[in-house]
């Protein structure tokens, strides 16, 4: 244990608390006159806190949600230059043709044409360019999209795209002239998540017919537009046995599913019925199906759709690119429904961050602590870093801080973050013995404070509602 060095510091700590009015005890007596203006004076002393919560505010300890993007992206400048907060959103999966960024997009340019360089913002100038989309902004930078690294993710991807890009098998369709003419080298993959994270790579530019690619788009406008009973009215749930070309029935009268050609009409028919062959396809699905064109369109249930397309078929008129690159796909990421299983816990799992960047994290978190660095701080915390980490001491942000004397950190830890504010090290330390050892006055007067406030009770509840409490800078 560390012995206290500094009796007398602890000595004035405690006198001072002596003087301090009692609060948050309930009173049963009668209010005399001296109890109205000890009411009185705990109004102003916590109407005097608002107002050096708010000094600190301006002065950038509790800074908005614009700010603090401002600063993770800004490193330590003054200015930005556009393009790098474009390249570092890009790098989130979004684009910038995303309609859910149209505000913010069409800001930045008028933005940029006000200034006189067009390209350098600064931060009233950024906060007015994102303060419309800060929520899906701050969310895409505090990494809590479902593929949270998503520039190693797409860097997977471009790998598994080449490796199926030297494939040289199968045949383009020759029995439809519209997909003979196509080059049996096109070869593409393009993906979206359900957060609007979006990767292309390859040919995505050309054109190409969708052929029975479509009818689990059919499938699921009609049952969005009708519902699931109504829909299998007219079409069956079971495999046919047969061709998927052969206009059969079963024994209800119905089109086997609506994977086959005789399902797929039917579907066509519920849809929007007397409108145009147009009107009828102006939707967007999240289904699963090849095509005698090379397409393969691939869900991940509840992480993204993928679209492969290479015109060169294998026997079974699948795309042979295609059909390499899902294997592989699966093969690498524990994207199927058993590689929850013991045998495949090696695999590759995008969903989360790695164990190698989770202890980079500590690293990086604890040393800016150590050299005062509130700048980077923010960002830790405003990409969702847990500001509560510790490392093989059992030391946190907060200790070091403490021992270091940046009472602007513990501040920001304590303030911003609602980090457990008596957490304790292997040694059993908590950041108020570091700040007492070291004699560190200021940084002992803000703990103390703390300590007074801090109950478990609120401890639970301020965990729960810690990245609310984030959000809540503003």
């Amino acid at each position: 244990m560390l012995q206290f060095r500094f009796p007398t510091v602890l000595k004035e700590l405690f006198q001072s608390n002596l003087k301090r009015p009692l609060t948050g005890v309930k009173s049963f007596c009668t209010k005399t006159e001296g109890a109205v203006e000890a009411t009185e004076q705990t109004k102003k002393d916590e109407t005097g806190k608002e107002v050096a919560a708010e000094k600190r505010r301006k002065a950038g300890i509790l800074p908005s949600l614009e700010d603090l993007l401002f600063y993770t992206i800004a490193e330590g400048q003054e200015k930005i230059p556009a393009h790098k907060f474009i390249t570092a959103l890009k790098a989130t999966g979004l684009r910038t043709g995303d309609p859910r960024l149209r505000e913010c997009m069409e800001m930045l340019k008028l933005t940029l044409k006000s200034t006189t360089d067009g390209v350098m913002l600064d931060r009233h100038l950024f906060k007015k360019c994102v303060q419309s989309n800060i929520v899906l902004l701050t969310q895409a930078f505090r990494k809590k999209f479902v593929i949270p690294d998503f520039l190693s993710f797409a860097s997977h991807i471009d790998e598994l795209h080449a490796s199926s890009k030297k494939l040289s098998g199968g045949q383009v369709a020759d029995y439809i002239p519209q997909l003979a003419k196509f080059s049996p080298d096109l070869w593409a993959v393009s993906l979206c998540t359900v957060d609007g994270q979006r990767h292309t790579v390859g040919d995505t530019k050309v054109p190409f017919c969708l052929q029975s690619c479509v009818k689990p788009l059919k499938y699921a406008i009609a049952v969005h537009d009708h519902g699931t009973e109504y829909v299998h009215r007219f079409i069956g749930k079971e495999p046919s046995g047969l061709r998927f070309n052969k206009l059969f029935l079963n024994e209800e009268d119905k089109p086997h599913n609506p994977m086959v050609n005789a399902g797929a009409i039917v579907c066509t028919s519920l849809i929007k019925p007397g409108a145009s062959n147009a009107e009828k396809f102006d939707y967007v699905g999240l289904p699963a199906k090849s095509g005698v064109a090379g397409g393969i369109l691939l869900v991940v249930p509840n992480v993204m759709g993928i679209m492969c397309w290479s015109p060169p078929l294998d026997k079974l008129g699948n795309s042979v690119r295609g059909i390499q690159f899902c294997t592989d796909l699966v093969s690498l990421c524990n994207f199927h429904n058993y590689d929850n299983l013991r045998h495949f816990a090696k695999k590759l799992d995008p969903r989360r961050e790695g164990g190698d960047q989770r202890v980079k994290s500590v690293i990086n978190l604890l040393f800016a602590a150590y050299t005062g660095d509130v700048s980077a701080l923010r960002r830790f915390a405003l990409s969702s870093m847990d500001m509560e980490q510790r490392d093989y001491d059992s030391r946190t942000a907060l200790h070091v801080a403490a021992a270091e004397g940046h009472a602007e950190v513990v501040r920001f830890l304590l303030e911003a973050c609602k980090v457990h504010p008596v957490p304790r090290d292997r040694w059993g330390n908590t950041p108020m013995d570091e700040a007492v050892h070291f004699g560190h006055h200021d940084v002992v007067t803000i703990l103390q404070d703390y300590h007074n406030k801090y109950s478990p009770q609120e401890s639970t509840s301020n965990k729960e509602t810690a990245e609310t409490n984030l959000d809540g800078l503003l």
